[in-house]
């Protein structure tokens, strides 16, 4: 299981002055696929326009990502990880990372994002509730 990371003294400072964090949406191809390309673009374009940080994975309508046949989940989380890391910022920059399903998933999922250098997880409640499991 993962360690607890805590967050930076210049994170948490930013974050308790206020920091706009939108939700990332998924970029898809026209044919419905992941593109990478476009969705490392769009997160080029989250920090170039002064965003505190991007929440990737938490929107309902990115709950299928982690579906077995979709399977989009990491693929998504990594593109987005290695494009904050490439621009290397001299600023707070938080990353969250959705995370959703009972336990076992829950802490899968969090351990995923935990190692691709995420800083903290949204956790959705929402499957729970429906009984449903996505793995």
């Amino acid at each position: 299981m993962a360690s607890r990371k805590d967050l930076s003294p210049e994170l948490t400072r930013a974050l308790h002055d206020g920091l706009a964090i939108p939700a990332h949406p998924l970029a898809l191809t026209e044919a419905r696929r992941f593109d990478e390309k476009r969705q490392r673009a769009l997160t080029r374009y989250y920090m170039a326009a002064g965003a505190g940080g991007v929440a990737v994975g938490v929107h309902s309508t990115q709950f299928e990502i982690r579906d077995p046949e979709i399977n989009l989940l990491e693929p998504v989380l990594r593109a987005v990880a290695e494009e904050v890391a490439r621009a290397n910022l001299e600023r707070p920059f938080i990353q969250i990372a959705g995370i959703c399903g009972p336990t076992e998933q829950a802490v899968s999922e969090a351990e995923l994002a935990a190692g691709l250098g995420y800083d903290a997880g949204l956790l959705s409640m929402g499957d729970l509730r429906a009984g449903r499991k996505r793995k």
